[in-house]
């Protein structure tokens, strides 16, 4: 029996008075692209900071390919393969694209490991590279991440994930505050990776989500609605009545 992806099992997250996560339940299983979604405040974003470990749960347990990783180190989640992208674009402006990609890929090894080998620094090398070549940025590998265009920025904030080699890679609102050529560009490559590697995305352009995602799970309130595939969570009057008819969907 294939191990589950990730498990969320009774998982609360709770500050002060407010419940931004209640009693989560669900199981991902690997090779589909899930999808999660939700009306504003529904617990998307804290959901997703409750797996990385940016945020401590209040009570539940997260499994990632079957070992607990409820209330790990980040750096610890990180170096089980679970990597992230943030809703506000983070990269560093001042370093060419190479240059931030090099710096995920090295750590890998210990970005500041003051006896680093040659051999490690080349892979490093390689690594970059080869994210760079992937996600369609060679062409800027050498410009500052500063100067590129708002699609570009998304990109390469997903290959700063990528080059940490990771198993799951969750990405948050990705395609946020992009024009149609950019949204395209980038739902193509999300496909591409998605053959390869397992996805799960918060997003609020809802035609968007219906595309791409094998299955979809819907927040509210946050617990979780309903799960299943596009079609069913379209035909579920509950969802239609939390979510779907609501255009004010950011997480």
């Amino acid at each position: 029996m294939t191990v589950p992806l990730l498990e969320i099992d009774d998982v609360t997250k709770q500050f002060g008075g407010l419940r931004a996560v209640s009693n989560a339940n669900f199981t991902l299983e690997t090779g589909k692209l899930h999808a999660i979604i939700g009306p504003n405040g529904a617990g998307k974003t804290t959901l997703f900071n409750l797996i990385t470990g940016t945020l401590p749960t209040t009570s539940g347990h997260i499994r990632f390919l079957g070992d607990d990783i409820t209330d790990e180190p980040v750096h610890k989640i990180s170096q089980r393969g679970l990597a992230r992208t943030l809703q506000i674009k983070s990269v560093f402006g001042g370093l060419t694209v190479r240059e931030n990609l090099w710096i995920a890929a090295r750590s890998r090894f210990g970005v500041f490991a003051p006896f680093m080998s040659w051999r490690s620094c080349q892979k490093s090398n390689e690594r970059a590279d080869a994210v760079c070549e992937e996600l369609g940025l060679m062409a800027h590998a050498d410009q500052l991440a500063a100067n590129l265009s708002y699609g570009d920025v998304a990109l390469l904030e997903i290959g700063l994930a990528l080059a940490t080699q990771p198993k799951l890679l969750l990405l948050d609102e990705p395609i946020c505050g992009m024009g149609p050529a950019e949204t395209e560009k980038t739902v193509a490559k999300i496909q591409d990776l998605a053959k390869r590697i397992d996805i799960i995305i918060i997003e609020h352009d809802i035609e968007v989500v219906f595309n791409i995602a094998d299955e979809i799970t819907v927040m509210a309130n946050g617990g979780v609605l309903a799960k299943g595939t596009p079609d069913e969570i379209a035909k579920d009057p509950d969802v239609r009545t939390a979510y779907l008819g609501d255009d004010d969907d950011d997480a």
